[in-house]
């Protein structure tokens, strides 16, 4: 399977509590739900369909905790994600739980990812779960990296690449803007990231 991480962000990188204030307050957080206002047709038909391509979702135990709390309280038959997110296998990353109540669920160690992501199958998807999403990157297991970038600039809360000894170079594969003003970014991985010496624009052209 390829390992997918989707990401929700801010211009300044921030991905903690984009659906809601009370989403995930940890550390003290009171800027969340900066998402919503730019929810719109485009971004719900896209994002259902890169659901579609699931057979597994990947999360901390963090977001695994939001989800199994959130998920199973929507209802609703006219949701486009609900019954997939209830009904796809979940694998949690964790050394503080030995099972989980949001079935189907495993859980597993980190150097259990690699055997996981080996298995035959189109996407794992990370969802949320920024620490695990950005430590898989730098580790060199993450495939694809999806963005839905908000036009919005919050300046707090937990970002999705913090600093690193590592680096991790990405290739743009597709790009789509919404009405709404949210880019929809698509990357390949490619290995560290690049670097050079300016020399002119003649170089370039």
């Amino acid at each position: 399977m390829r390992l997918v991480l989707m990401e929700f962000v801010t211009l300044d990188g921030v991905s903690q509590g984009p659906g809601s204030p009370s989403e995930d307050t940890s550390d003290g957080f009171t800027r969340g739900g900066w998402l919503v206002p730019f929810i719109d047709e485009t971004f719900v038909r896209r994002t259902s369909e890169w659901l579609d391509l699931a057979d597994g979702l990947l999360l901390g135990r963090r977001t695994y905790d939001a989800f199994a709390r959130d998920w199973p309280r929507i209802t609703d038959p006219d949701d486009p994600f609900a019954d997939r997110m209830n009904s796809l296998p979940k694998y949690v990353v964790s050394q503080t739980i030995s099972e989980g109540g949001w079935q189907p669920t495993t859980v597993l160690q980190l150097d259990g990812v690699e055997e996981l992501k080996a298995r035959e199958g189109r996407e794992l998807q990370i969802h949320g779960s920024a620490r695990l999403g950005s430590a898989l990157v730098r580790a060199g297991l993450v495939d694809v990296v999806r963005l839905v970038v908000a036009p919005t600039v919050i300046g707090a809360g937990r970002r999705l690449f913090e600093q690193s000894a590592e680096t991790a170079g990405l290739k743009l594969a597709k790009y789509e803007a919404t009405p709404s003003g949210l880019m929809l970014l698509e990357y390949e991985t490619a290995g560290v990231a690049a670097v050079g010496d300016y020399e002119g624009v003649s170089a370039f052209v």
